[in-house]
This record gives C-alpha cells, sequence and structure tokens, in this order.
C-alpha cells in the first residue's frame, strides 16, 4: 500500500508544477545554475529515473531540498510536531465523547436525551468547517474573553511568539491556542461519530447473545458494558481508522483559519509556490499516517475479540 500511495503521490506532485519555475522567472540567472538544479533533482531523467530516485531517498528518510534550497525533512518534522498536538486531541475528544454519547442514546433510546444528541449531531454535521471555527472565534472567544477581562483563549497561531522557557512552563499557554481549533476539528468528527457509534450500540443490543446474558441473571451495567459495548466498538473502530484521512483534510481547513504552522499550512504553500518536493513530502507523510491508522485499527480488533487472534 505504502508503495502504491507513492506512486499516486509522484504523479500528482510532479504533475501540480514546475519545481524551478520561480528560479526560471528570476532575472540575471545563469542557464548553468538552471541545470544544475535540474540535474540535482534528476528532471531529465524520465519518469521512471526520477521516481526510483525520489523513492529511494523517502527510504532512507530524506525528502530533498525544498525550492529555496533547505532541507524539507526538517520542513516537515517541524509543521508535524505542530499539527500531531492538534490532531491526537481531537480525536481523543471525539472519540470519548462519541463513545459515552452513543452508548446512552442507544441504551435510552428516543428519550430526551437521545433527541438531544441527535439534534446536536446533526447540526455539528451540517455546519461547514470554516463557519464552524469562526463562530467558535466570534462568541467562545472574543465575546468570553471580553467577558472575563484576560485572554483566556487565543484564536490566533499555536502559541504566542517570542515565548521562553520550555513546553510545561508554558503549558497555559498551548492550551489556550488548542481549544478552538481541537473544538472545531474534533466537534466535526463527533458529530459521525455519535450517530455510527449509537447505531452500532443499538443493532448489538438486539443481538440474541446480548438478550441471553440479560436472560442469565447479569446486571445490565455488565451486559452492556461487558458483552454489549466491547462487540459494538469493532465496527466503530474501522469507521474511525478510515475517518482518519477526514480528519486530516479538516486540518488543512483548520490550521488555515486559525493560522497554525502546521501541515496543513504546509499543503497549501507547496501548492501555491509550487514546491514539488515538499508537496511529495506531505502527501507521503499523510499516506503513512493514514496506512498506520488502519494497521492500529486491525491490532485492536484482536483487543477487542479475542477470537479474531485466533
Amino acid at each position: 500500500m505504502l508503495v502504491l500511495a507513492s506512486l499516486f503521490a509522484f504523479v500528482l506532485g510532479i504533475n501540480s508544477g514546475d519545481p524551478l519555475g520561480e528560479l526560471r522567472l528570476r532575472p540575471n540567472v545563469p542557464l548553468a545554475v538552471i541545470q544544475e538544479r535540474e540535474a540535482e533533482l534528476h528532471l531529465n531523467a524520465g519518469f521512471l529515473g526520477r521516481y526510483w530516485f525520489w523513492f529511494s531517498h523517502v527510504l532512507r528518510g530524506d525528502f530533498g531540498t525544498n525550492n529555496d534550497g533547505l532541507p524539507v525533512r526538517h520542513i516537515v518534522w517541524t509543521h508535524l510536531l505542530v499539527t500531531a498536538r492538534l490532531v491526537a486531541l481531537a480525536i481523543v475528544v471525539a472519540v470519548v465523547l462519541a463513545v459515552i454519547v452513543g452508548v446512552i442514546s442507544a441504551v435510552r433510546q428516543y428519550s430526551l436525551l437521545d433527541h438531544a444528541s441527535t439534534f446536536v449531531s446533526f447540526l455539528l454535521f451540517s455546519l461547514p468547517l470554516f463557519w464552524f471555527a469562526a463562530l467558535l472565534k466570534e462568541f467562545l472567544a472574543i465575546r468570553l474573553n471580553n467577558l472575563l477581562g484576560h485572554q483566556w483563549i487565543f484564536t490566533i497561531g499555536d502559541s504566542t511568539p517570542g515565548l521562553t522557557g520550555g513546553f510545561f512552563a508554558n503549558i497555559g499557554n498551548y492550551a489556550g491556542h488548542l481549544v478552538l481549533p481541537t473544538i472545531a476539528l474534533a466537534g466535526i468528527s463527533y458529530a459521525a461519530y455519535s450517530r455510527f457509534e449509537r447505531a452500532s450500540m443499538l443493532e448489538v443490543l438486539n443481538s440474541d447473545y446480548v438478550r441471553l446474558a440479560a436472560a442469565k441473571g447479569l446486571s445490565r451495567p455488565r451486559v452492556i458494558i461487558k458483552h454489549a459495548l466491547r462487540n459494538a466498538l469493532i465496527p466503530f473502530t474501522t469507521y474511525v481508522a478510515i475517518d482518519i484521512s477526514a480528519i486530516l483534510s479538516g486540518v488543512v481547513i483548520t490550521e488555515r483559519v486559525f493560522n497554525w504552522q502546521g501541515l496543513g499550512s504546509m499543503l497549501i504553500e507547496s501548492i501555491t509556490r509550487p514546491d514539488v518536493n515538499e508537496l511529495l513530502a506531505w502527501l507521503m507523510v499523510t499516506a503513512v499516517i493514514v496506512i498506520a491508522f488502519n494497521l492500529i485499527a486491525d491490532v485492536l480488533y484482536g483487543v477487542l475479540d479475542p477470537r479474531i487472534r485466533t
């Protein structure tokens, strides 16, 4: 899968633009300089030659240099750390809330709580991410900060420029910048997750083995948690693993709205310039993340259902 992903990424990358386009447009650039850069990037080596040169370096963790001659590996790593902080927290928040609300809604089907959670889920599901983020800026950040008389929730950037000290010394500042983008990204994911978990839980609750467990006299919490929830989490795990690609797409919009310098911003800049090596690096990193999450889901199947291990 990784080899196929690299092939598709390479085809998309090399057709996105000329990596030396800016250099060719600069006045007074000697032809020898352009030819030297073409040789470094193997632009004249043909499709297979260029692909093998690039992919063989990717296997060694080397994404080459960007249009300015800077190592792309360092650029990717810097942006990845920023995005990982946002995505990890958003996934945890979305999954935990979705499981709790989904289970309660299924157990208390058609109750007031079930109708309320359904309304909130469909509301979040129908909101465009960029508009939802703008609403959070206005009503949750700006107005709340004005009410409290102090800026507790930040609307721009992943941290305040010029911070001194380590991560733990500035953890409050990082948390204040995380609030809005986490709510925006987690809220959209939660909407789909909670509905899926509710439907999965309802299907399991109506199965014969759950009814048999209840008929044998097992307590209701034990039936719900040990027998129903554990089996309902198997398709839910699959859905979350597949949805990671949608989350990464949402990161591009979220980082743009809140001006985070993560992988999303890196993608936009690499397309705008265009910078082929940065774009290829983004495509490969995201491909590895998606494949890794699907692998984690396969492992979790065996944890949730011991029968799968045999």
